[in-house]
């Protein structure tokens, strides 16, 4: 019982293709798939519904990646809107804050993320928020605009166990990828060891940081299984327990179905 939690599935970010990712991810036992939707424009979004529709396994989560904030656009909202309604779409995002890269400035990043939390609010979904480089400030714009109302995922978490801990009061499970992994992320690992075991997710961020003993290499959802057997490691218990563990509270969170 393997669930990814958080996946980029669009055929173009593959080599291969969507179909032969799904079909290695399955082989290795993974048996459901969070597709998030995000972009510059709805493109992304609509293929994670159609992914979504067509394939029992998958799910899908649309929103406003922080990088592409300087697009939001009345048009672009309500577009996200109405997908966002689809009977398939779990979660709201990735939503949140990026000041790494800063392909959005601070503060209109930190607008539309207030946007954006007040928009699932309105569809009553749970948010999957994105923070880099950004950590109080992320934790101050969820507590200031209340959205423990919806509550959701800190997605790809990095951080430590500080913000673990008021995200988890705020209703926000933590979900770990292949970071945790990483020789450099001792307080990510900190926060893997200490996360209540209802509250704990696992993901791949796929095509992104493929984990350790693969890093370097094009991630895909098949990778989740070294990311679950590391975390399971931390914690002291067996792969098995990790990984129904995890993939329990993925359903509950997102009410999967």
């Amino acid at each position: 019982m393997l669930i990814d939690s958080h996946c980029h599935l669009e055929d173009e970010r593959y080599p291969g293709g969507r179909k032969g990712v799904l079909e290695r991810a399955r082989a290795a036992g993974v048996t459901g798939f969070v597709d998030i939707g995000v972009g510059e424009d709805l493109s992304a979004a609509e293929d994670a519904v159609r992914v979504a529709n067509e394939e029992p396994d998958v799910w899908a989560a649309v929103g406003l990646h922080p990088h592409d904030a300087k697009f939001l656009t009345p048009e672009l909202e309500a577009g996200l809107v109405a997908l966002a309604r689809s009977k398939r779409v779990v979660a709201f995002g990735e939503i949140g804050l990026d000041y790494h890269y800063m392909h959005s400035a601070k503060e209109l990043q930190a607008s539309v993320f207030r946007r954006m939390i007040g928009v699932a609010k309105d569809l009553k979904l749970p948010i999957v928020v994105h923070t880099r480089t950004a950590a109080e400030e992320t934790l101050t714009i969820l507590e200031e605009e209340n959205a423990r109302e919806v509550g959701g995922i800190i997605h790809c978490f990095s951080e430590d166990v500080p913000f673990a801990r008021r995200a988890l009061e705020m209703d926000f499970d933590l979900s770990f990828s292949g970071i945790v992994t990483f020789k450099d992320a001792q307080g990510v690992r900190e926060a893997a060891a200490f996360a209540p075991s209802d509250r704990i997710l696992l993901e791949t961020d796929s095509p992104y940081l493929a984990p350790i003993p693969l890093r370097g290499k094009k991630c895909e959802p098949a990778f989740i299984v070294h990311t679950a057997r590391f975390v399971a490691q931390l914690r002291g218990v067996a792969v098995d327990e990790m990984t129904a563990l995890a993939a329990e509270n993925t359903r509950r969170r997102l009410r999967l179905s």
